[in-house]
């Protein structure tokens, strides 16, 4: 028992080091790059490994209790799967038309205006969320679920799905690999599960430490530094569809999925 507690309190840990992987990373930096709250931030790395944790769950456990084998072709398609992603986040980036579908989908009153601040002696006008007042007699205003729900609201349900939707695309890459990790270490297919899902804990904890830390520059940086701040959108966009673009050569052409001949090692 003693040995089992100790191997699921380190999926955790592994699940939260998972979460540094550089697809992961520059994935969800092509996302919190538009995000201007530290709080919808922490949401999105939240969300991505939400998603994560529901490939890893559906995919390792079929592995575990039913025995699937993923053949070298299907399984080298899901990790290019993470690649095209990436090229297609770098795109929307770059185009530009990641900023339409934000301010598309941004909730009216969640609406990035200009809040003009009188500031020694000079007015200065910055860029802030448009927060709708209350009353104050609202009812559930001042419960925890109405609080939970406004929060949901002026996070829209755009910038709900799309991370979900990222980290389910990126538990296909990393599902095998930690189901047959997991098989070669707990025999009981219950305690195996349940590594699975502490590990998936582990990733959703560490993501959002991570999506928090890099939204950090974007928001210090967007008021006084609107140049640098564009430019470090930019530079994250170019970055996805980089190693996006690498991801792919390596999967088709290296790794021969667009041969005949597939040679597929988990990882």
């Amino acid at each position: 028992m003693i040995t089992l507690v100790s191997i699921i309190a380190l999926g955790f840990f592994l699940g939260m080091r998972h979460a540094t992987d550089p697809d992961h990373v520059i994935a969800v930096t092509t996302i919190v790059s538009r995000q201007r709250n530290l709080r919808h931030a922490a949401m999105v790395g939240m969300l991505w490994g939400l998603g994560h944790t529901i490939t890893i769950l559906v995919v390792g456990s079929s592995i575990i209790l039913f025995n699937f084998v993923i053949s070298p072709r299907v399984g080298l398609t899901m990790e290019l799967s993470v690649g095209l992603m990436l090229v297609l986040l770098g795109i929307l980036n770059l185009s530009g038309l990641m900023h339409w579908i934000t301010m598309t989908f941004t909730p009216a009153g969640n609406a990035i205006v200009p809040h003009p601040h009188i500031h020694k002696g000079g007015i200065h006008n910055h860029l802030a969320p448009c927060v709708p007042r209350s009353s104050g007699h609202e009812e559930g205003a001042t419960s925890a679920g109405g609080r939970m729900a406004r929060f949901f609201g002026q996070l829209g349900l755009f910038h709900m799905l799309r991370p979900l939707a990222v980290g389910i695309v990126h538990g296909l890459a990393g599902s095998v690999a930690v189901a047959l990790l997991v098989l070669a270490t707990i025999r009981q297919p219950s305690g195996a599960v349940l590594y699975l899902l502490v590990f998936g804990l582990g990733t959703i904890a560490g993501m959002m430490l991570i999506t928090v830390a890099i939204a950090v520059p974007f928001t210090l940086s967007e008021g006084r530094f609107a140049n640098l701040n564009r430019r470090l959108g930019m530079a994250s966009g170019v970055l996805s569809l980089c190693f996006g673009l690498f991801v792919v050569y390596q999967i088709g052409f290296v790794n021969g999925l667009f041969g005949g001949s597939p040679v597929w090692v988990p990882r």
